[in-house]
């Protein structure tokens, strides 16, 4: 078993070492990336050409400007699609849908059908187009089904478009489908998604119409996240049952070198990363994800990944597609692409900046313009989401809330989990101005003077960013910092966008007071309102250092929740009733569902700390313990055989281990005894019981390997170390 152990580790390193591309090199020059852009994607070209020109403009309008569909056209589109993605190689088609476990689902069907006359004709119509029936009994449900309640539904997405996902064995035609019950219930992070998309629209076109605004086109929230994500050899990441299992290393002791020396950050891609980063790229552009910017992030071995903006709904389908593209593209080039929050202890962990901005095709309702403090329209909408935020922090937070998420917020790397809003100077300046009674001017932006003659004048913005801020204004969008890397965005849209809908509610129905009684009525009620608005709300604007102490006192003065853990912002949202009633009232969530979420996600987290706990203690006794005991006899063999021929040794290293290991044993109990002892039939004390026994025991264990791993042989330790994992590629 010890040679077998030594061995593995010792191939893992030396197959990294020794490297060489599975595949040829792919040939860039041949297809320029804007050909391809799109190919894959039964977008609005491919739609106008195939489709009869009335048919097109019924879908069209579906798109543009929600109007409901009609369910005549779809035959006429089910006909050109299937043609379409048959001319592409596809077989199959599948209903793609997001479950609630946070992944994708789907369920392909093949387009051929007998003939009767011993062949097969390919087939697919309206009804199959817009309507599948997938297994509902296997999926996280929160009470709304029986297990023995299997029937469930998939409808066709008609906003985001089809596409055709590549496989070297052939192709599907993959269709973007919401889920939910027999019952008519939401089971998927899309439909209530498109519902809150539905309720920010309405509430943000009676505000608009208040401005004097006859027909401003169609209202989307609009999203662009940015992935932070590692990448490791796939030998190293199949050599610990930790990153296999758990997607994070449970032990692992600190590298002599981390991040500290800054040099990573936007350095010089290693040609393998940028390899895979460049097929990532080809295949996303081919499914019209429109990805911009690649990076070296913060900590070794880390990259990010970022997307222009798009409606909410197609950025949340397009995020599956960049994690699944990630993972899958890593594979070819004998990486694996890590997504936990936090994969290695004592290194920045990945989150997933969410930027959320609201606007219709012609404008962008948080554009500030040069003149803020002349921008009524987008103080009032900024002003909106200044309320939204204070007054339902606790939702943002739990949306964000899961168990690999709280290895990473609040510590000095994310932002903390107090949910404040970052404006920047000259925002904070007109609001402060108005509410002492009227804004007379804003801070310029002027331009950097950078004392080189042959550099050109470079415009300065207006102000700062800050990097410790959960939720910054960063000059024509807000961005969401805390959302998690390995999470769907969908949660997090879904509590923002239905947030600023209840606030633009109140908004409207305010200025719908005035604007029946002239513009000078209307004004004197926009500066009232956005006076009255910052006064009561601006506890939760914070410019300064998230991560401070001081600021964590002041958050508390200022009576802004700190919820620390993911039990924490769960018991929060449980026990206050009216945040399940606001996700009613504006249709979003039904009660029902929006308490079986909370319940699905609690106990997620629980399996997540179950799970990482059998395996913590499963790693400690069957790899690390049976290390230790033979540097421990190999040391107690070396003092014996000095004393066997008259010489004195040094014993310290023997009694450090037999320390060390007496500890460990008693830890690796205690960690036992503590999963052993948690609570059943009541989710929240289940989930406390893993936060406050399990996981401080899990911590407990860890320490003391960490320790081992620094004092026992190398040729001994069984699991690739984070110097290995993190620098060897």
């Amino acid at each position: 078993m010890h040679i077998k152990q030594l061995s593995a580790r010792q191939a893992a390193v030396a197959a990294v070492t020794s490297y060489r591309p599975i595949e040829k090199a792919l040939n860039f020059i041949e297809t320029p990336a804007e050909e391809i852009f799109g190919s894959n994607v039964f977008n609005d070209a491919e739609m106008r050409k195939r489709l009869a020109g009335q048919v097109y403009s019924a879908v069209a309008r579906t798109i543009k400007h929600g109007e409901k569909l009609d369910a005549s056209v779809a035959n006429a589109v089910a006909k050109a699609m299937k043609e379409w993605a048959i001319e592409k190689g596809a077989t199959h088609y599948a209903h793609v849908f997001q479950p609630l476990t946070g992944f994708t689902a789907e369920k392909h069907d093949s387009f051929l059908s007998p003939d009767g006359e011993g062949g097969a004709i390919a087939e697919f119509s309206g009804k199959q187009l817009i309507q599948g029936e997938p297994d509902a009994s296997s999926f996280p449900s929160g009470g709304i089904r029986a297990t023995f309640e299997a029937r469930g539904y998939t409808a066709w997405d008609i906003t985001s478009p089809a596409y055709i996902l590549e496989n070297p064995n052939g192709t599907t035609l993959c269709i973007p489908t919401v889920f939910c019950s027999w019952t008519g219930e939401a089971l998927d992070k899309k439909t209530p998604l498109l519902r809150s998309m539905q309720a920010l629209n309405k509430q943000a076109q009676r505000v608009l119409k208040a401005f004097g605004h006859e027909d401003p086109g169609y209202v989307f929230a609009f999203a662009g996240p940015e992935q932070e994500y590692f990448l490791v050899d796939r030998n190293f990441y199949f050599a610990r049952l930790d990153l296999t299992l758990c997607g994070r290393t449970l032990v692992g002791a600190k590298p002599a070198k981390g991040q500290e020396f800054e040099d990573q950050y936007f350095g010089a891609i290693p040609d393998r990363v940028l390899a895979f980063m460049l097929e990532v790229e080809r295949d996303l552009y081919k499914l019209g994800v429109p990805v911009k910017t690649r990076h070296n992030e913060v900590a070794p071995s880390q990259y990010e990944i970022a997307p222009m903006y798009e409606t909410a709904n197609v950025a949340a389908d397009h995020q599956h597609l960049v994690m699944r593209t990630l993972r899958r593209v890593a594979e070819k080039y004998g990486l694996t692409c890590l997504l936990h929050e936090k994969p290695f202890a004592g290194v920045n962990g990945s989150g997933k900046h969410l930027n959320w901005s609201l606007g219709t095709s012609k404008m962008n309702l948080l554009e500030p313009g040069k003149s803020p403090q002349d921008n009524a329209q987008f103080l009032v909408f900024c002003a909106a989401v200044i309320r939204a935020v204070h007054k339902y922090s606790e939702l943002l937070r739990v949306s964000i809330a899961h168990a690999g998420n709280d290895h990473r917020l609040g510590a000095n790397e994310a932002p903390p989990a107090i949910i404040s809003i970052f404006l920047g100077d000259m925002l904070t300046e007109v609001f402060e101005q108005i509410e002492r009674g009227g804004a007379q001017k804003s801070r310029t932006a002027g331009t950097l003077e950078i004392g080189v003659d042959v550099l050109p004048p470079i415009p300065r913005d207006a102000g700062d960013r800050n990097r410790t801020s959960p939720f910054a204004f960063t000059g024509n969008k807000f961005e969401f910092r805390a959302v998690g890397s390995n999470q769907s965005i969908s949660g997090p849209l879904v509590i923002l966008n239905t947030i600023v809908a209840e606030s633009l509610d109140y908004v409207a129905t305010e200025l719908e007071k005035a604007a029946g009684k002239g513009a000078e009525n209307l004004n004197a009620a926009v500066q009232e309102l956005l006076r009255s608005l910052y006064k009561e709300h601006k506890a939760i604007v914070f410019n300064g250092d998230g991560y401070s102490e001081e600021w964590q006192k002041e958050a508390a003065r200022r009576g802004l929740p700190n919820h620390r853990n993911t039990v924490d912002a769960f018991a929060a949202v449980m026990a206050n009733k009216s945040y399940g009633a606001l996700m009613a009232k504006y249709q979003v969530l039904s009660e029902r569902e929006f308490a079986a979420r909370n319940e699905i996600y609690l106990e997620r987290y629980c399996k997540d700390a179950n799970t990482e706990s059998l395996l913590c203690s499963d790693i400690a006794r069957s790899q690390i313990l049976p290390s230790a005991y033979r540097y421990q006899g190999e040391l107690a063999a070396t003092v014996a055989s000095l004393k066997a021929v008259g010489r004195e040794g040094d014993t310290s290293s023997l009694d450090l281990i037999t320390n060390l290991v007496h500890e460990f044993e008693q830890a690796i109990s205690e960690l036992d005894r503590a999963i052993e002892a948690k609570v059943h039939g009541d989710l929240l004390l289940e989930a406390r019981h893993f936060r406050d026994g399990v996981l401080p025991a899990m911590n407990a264990v860890r320490v003391i390997s960490d320790q081992l791993e620094m004092v026992i042989a190398d040729d001994l330790w069984p699991l690739p170390t984070y110097q290995e994992m993190l620098f060897i590629r």
